[in-house]
Parts: C-alpha cells; structure tokens; sequence
C-alpha cells in the first residue's frame, strides 16, 4: 500500500490553542501509510519550520509540502509576508512587481520547509457572478494573463519552489462555487481554446511542474458531464496529448462537492487517478483512499501502470525540491518591499478622501464571516488607524453613534473572495449597514470614506457611498496598508 499511498496529500490545519498537536493521530497515520506530502493550513513560521523539518525526517520518501500562497506566504502563516491579491498586483502594469513577488514568497516558503506554492490562479476573470475566482485572478486578458502567470512561475521556480497553474482547463465562467456544487460551464470547444486554455499553455511552455483540475464539468470537452478532474478525454487527450504537458496533473481538493457530487471520497479519488490525476490533494480519510485504490488495482479497475507512472512522477518533483543548504533566504529589504507593495495597489475608485484629523469614527461591515473557516481579524485596520496616538471609536452602528459626532467617519467593508460563500458581491445586510452610515454621516455634515476590502468593481453596489477606496482583500497586509493610505490621504 506505501507506493499507492504516496499518492495521496493530506491536509494539517493549526489550531490556535493546540498548535499542529491537534493533527497528530492523522501525522502519524499518514506517515506510517507513506503519503506523498502534505498540504498546511496556518500556523506560526516557527511551528511551520519545526514541523516540516520533523515530516521529512521521519518520512520514507521526500515529501511534497505545499501551501495556498496565491497572496503571499502571509497568506497561510503568521509573520510571514502577505502579499496583495494577484489582480491587484496585475493590475499595477508591473511584470517585474509579479515576478518580485512570486521570488519572495518561495524564499518565505522555503525558509520553513514548504516547497511547493498551489500558484498561481490562470483562471480569467471573465464572468463577474463568478463567485470563487475574482481577485485571485490575474486578469480578462488570456494573452496578459499567460505572460504573467508564466513569469510568476518561472521566478518561483528559479527559487526551488514548485509552482501549480489552477484551475485547468479553466474555472472563470463559472457561476457557482465548486467548493458547494459542479458548476457547468457551457462554452463551446473554440471559445475555451481561444481564452481560457491560452494562459495555461503559457504556464506549460513556462515549464510549470504541476498543474490542478477544476471540479468544473465542460460538456464541449467531454460530453459525459465528469468534472475535469475525473475526466479522461481533458486530461489524457486535451492536456497531455494536444498540450504535450508532463508534469504533476493534481486534484483540487477532494472535500469540495464538485467533485463527490454522487459518489463517496473513495469512489472520487479512484476516478481521478484513472482519469490521470497524479496526486489526490486533501483526502479526510487517508487510510480509507490508499485502501481503495489498492483494492481497485487487485479488481483491475485501476491500471497498476497508471499507478506506477503517478508514482515516478511525484518523485521526480519530490526530489527536484529536496532542500539544499544554501537556498537565498527572504532579505529585510523584500519585506519591506512586500509592506510597499500594498501601499502600491490601494485605489480611489471614486470621490476624494479627505484627511483624516481629530478622532476617527470606524464602522465595521464584515461580509465575509460565514462558513467553515472564520474570516481573518480586522483588528489590524484599526491598529493602523491608531498609530501615532490617534483616537479611534468603533460604532456598531453609525446611526447610534453617543457623544460628539463631529470628525471624519470610516467605513470599513470586507467582502473577499471566500471558499462556501456562494456568491459574488455584497449581501443584502452589509448593503444596508453601508448605507445606514453613509446616510447618518451625511445628515451631521461629516465626510465619509467607504474603504472596500474587496474588488474595485463592487463599489457599482454602493450608489450611496460619494467616496470609495479600494484595498482589494481582506488579509493582514491589505488592512494596514489600508490604514496607512486613509491616514496619509490629503
């Protein structure tokens, strides 16, 4: 079972009381099966270091160890650096802001032992219901989009990180969420070649090592209706056959209903190697996938040689990032490049902001609480706002603000991209909370900034807000980058 088991890439989630101890009956589980690596949610940069140190100590085989890092290695662990989301960074115009900040986050990511980063999103942002995508992408544009995405992954790699283009063939016209449900997506065989598949050729002749399916099904593709994940004809004929790619084909997560739609883990993850997945990312019940797929290749369900060629290729790559001694390590200078970065992208979408003096009134709108996971702490905004002595009063709600309501009020709206959300935009709550505020500022005379953390097309949803800043997301770095943008505004 140890080489089937290899394929198979169990998540560890840090938990803030218990740390990575909270993981240690699936640690020891999936090393004592042989997993192939692991996939790491949060956790301190020490924690991290210690951990990924004791994994490849104690495996048989060098593992791959990745992290979601599409926004920097801030993204996942704290004091790392968070980066801004990759459309805010694309939309600077800068090729070298791209490639900068693809090289600081590997250097960030190998300094704690991960080496594999599950960027970056080649999926178009070309449908604005589109739930999941948005600000992850690097633009409408498939021939921008490529040019940067491969850029982004040729200076990841150059740091010994293995870079993932996601979600193939395509996620951006999709109208739901794959994390709930199989979106279809109706395009013709020509439209998808002609836009979404341009900027993960781009990837492929960058030489990228792996690539993720979307749980996305594509009728022109494959007329079955089998999400592209399981499907044979979009990833033996369509990827490795016409696109010639060679590398690591991955599964997105195997928790998402886009991919167990009507069948168990097990069942999924069989289909998925036999389609021509290499490695199974995020199985819940590891020792119950390995079984399976050893049961299938004793059943003649699944090819031993399939296997076998699943099996060679993580290795190759496995061993490409084995960690030498003398990797560049992240310099003051890039994190301080990083923090400068945010303050770069930060935008008026429109009105003019006028500058913040005497005690800032803030409200908090949050949209993106909700869901399996809690939404980062918004704490840091205000952090930023007080810096230098300056006085802040958080208002629950504007229009019951006590005392003197005089001085400048700041409305911070956080509506991110986030997995199990289910739509794109503001909800009809946080609409009605903006609007409350801006219309009570403007009834005492006081200037109002709405400072969305979210795409600058959302502000279409505020008629109401005169001023509009955009800071794109809702992590660490955005929020005070934020914050130091309002308090230098003139």
């Amino acid at each position: 079972m140890r080489d089937v088991a290899q394929l198979l890439v169990p998540a560890l989630r840090w938990d803030a009381s218990r740390g990575f101890d909270a993981e240690r009956p699936r640690i020891e589980t999936s090393l004592a099966l042989g997993v192939g690596g692991f996939i790491l949610f949060g956790g301190t940069v020490e924690a991290v270091r210690a951990l990924t140190k004791e994994l490849q100590q104690k495996s048989r085989t060098p593992l791959l160890i990745g992290a979601d890092m599409e926004r920097g290695a801030g993204q996942q662990f704290e004091t790392a650096t968070g980066l801004p989301p990759l459309a805010a960074i694309a939309a600077l115009g800068d090729v070298d802001a791209v490639r900068r900040a693809a090289r600081h986050t590997a250097r960030e990511a190998r300094t704690m032992g991960v080496n594999w980063d599950y960027a970056p999103v080649c999926d178009l942002d070309i449908v604005p219901e589109n739930p999941i995508v948005g600000t992850r992408s690097l633009g409408a544009d498939p021939k921008l989009v490529g040019k940067l995405a491969a850029e982004w992954i040729d200076a990841c790699q150059a740091e010994g990180v293995l870079a993932c283009a996601k979600h193939f063939p395509g996620h951006g016209r999709t109208t739901a969420d794959s994390h709930a449900e199989l979106p279809v997506v109706r395009a013709t065989a020509r439209e998808l070649q002609e836009t979404d598949l341009v900027p993960f050729r781009a990837a492929i002749d960058a030489g990228v090592g792996s690539i993720m399916t979307a749980h996305v099904a594509y009728p022109a593709l494959d007329p079955s209706g089998a999400p592209a994940t399981l499907s044979r004809e979009i990833l033996q004929w369509l990827l490795r056959q016409q696109l010639k790619f060679d590398g690591l084909a991955v599964t997105d997560a195997l928790i998402m209903e886009g991919v167990l739609a009507g069948k168990g883990e097990a069942e999924a993850a069989v289909q998925a190697i036999r389609a021509g997945c290499d490695l199974l990312l995020y199985p819940e019940d590891v020792a119950g996938v390995a079984r399976a797929l050893e049961q299938a290749m004793q059943h003649q369900t699944l090819d031993p040689e399939r296997v076998l060629q699943a099996v060679r290729r993580r290795l190759k790559w496995a061993q490409w990032v084995s960690p030498p001694n003398d990797w560049r390590r992240p310099s003051l200078t890039d994190v301080a490049w990083g923090a400068q970065l945010c303050d770069r992208v930060i935008r008026i979408v429109r009105g003019t902001p006028r500058a913040l003096a005497g005690r800032i009134d803030v409200v908090l709108v949050d949209d993106d609480v909700g869901g399996p996971y809690p939404a980062p702490s918004r704490e840091p905004f205000l952090a930023g706002l007080r810096v230098g002595g300056r006085e802040v009063r958080v208002l629950d709600d504007a229009t019951t603000a006590p005392g003197d309501t005089r001085g400048p009020m700041v409305v911070a709206l956080f509506g991110d991209v986030r997995a199990w959300k289910g739509r794109v935009g503001y909800g009809e709550p946080a609409k009605a909370a903006v609007r409350r505020a801006v219309e009570s500022a403007r009834a005492a005379a006081r200037d109002v900034t709405v400072v969305q953390f979210g795409h600058p097309r959302l502000a279409a949803e505020l008629p109401e807000a005169e001023t509009v800043v955009c800071a794109w997301g809702g992590e660490k770095c955005m929020q005070e980058a934020g914050a130091r943008w309002l308090l230098r505004a003139r």
